[in-house]
């Protein structure tokens, strides 16, 4: 297999979406250009959550097209597209599961990836996922899944995708922010919401001493 090229954001989501409406909705695909700006679009289950227009669409099925990585349907008022990922990167179904959930979701623990492949591929448990993304890492070929860094306060390592290089460390943190890390503790949010009332409070008591044609009383709460 020739080594790909680097794929964009837009490109590496038109193939997860193909590769995820295959066996969710496969009454509907191929999917058509319409169908595939929706899912690239959809705001649940994608991180990060985009706004892609037709034509970057188009423009990113033409690059696939051109990699092999997509097939074009002929035939019928409409083109409908498919993906091709299990042979030009030569993986078994489990792998392009993997592959795809991380094109989708970006970042994501063996854990979380058995969750978010369960409707893609069903794995037994979470030792299956990583022998699988061992696999993926360790290839001839070249790896398609790198292990990232633990991030500060997390219990597990996250696996990211290689189709678009490797992952800027801003990008995998942005990430983590989106979503993919744990949610701000009860303390953090009680702390946030009082800071937040003191400073309406203080900008009321202003507003007030304006009309009342008084000088604000500095630190007024």
């Amino acid at each position: 297999m020739r080594p790909l090229p680097a794929l964009s954001l837009i490109e590496t989501r038109v193939l997860g979406v193909l590769f995820e409406k295959q066996r969710t909705v496969p009454d509907t695909y191929p999917l058509s250009l319409n169908a595939l700006v929706a899912g690239c679009n959809q705001k649940s289950s994608r991180a990060p959550v985009i706004e892609a227009s037709e034509a970057q669409v188009q423009a990113a099925l033409d690059t696939l097209q051109g990699l092999s990585l997509v097939i074009a349907s002929s035939g019928g008022r409409v083109a409908r597209y498919e993906h091709n990922l299990l042979r030009v990167l030569q993986v078994p179904e489990q792998s392009a599961a993997l592959l795809a959930a991380l094109m989708l979701r970006g970042p994501q623990t063996p854990g979380e990836l058995r969750i978010g492949c369960e409707r893609l591929h069903r794995f037994a448990d979470i030792s299956a996922v990583e022998a699988f993304l061992a696999e993926l890492a360790a290839r001839d070929a070249g790896a398609l899944v790198v292990q990232l860094p633990r991030q500060p306060g997390a219990r597990e390592q996250r696996w990211a995708h290689l189709l678009s290089g490797m992952p800027a460390a801003d990008a995998v943190a942005e990430t983590a922010a989106d979503g993919a890390a744990p949610p701000a503790g009860r303390d953090d949010l009680r702390d946030r919401v009082d800071r937040l009332e003191a400073e309406v409070a203080a900008l009321r008591a202003e507003v007030a001493a304006l009309r009342a044609g008084t000088p604000p009383a500095g630190a007024a709460a």
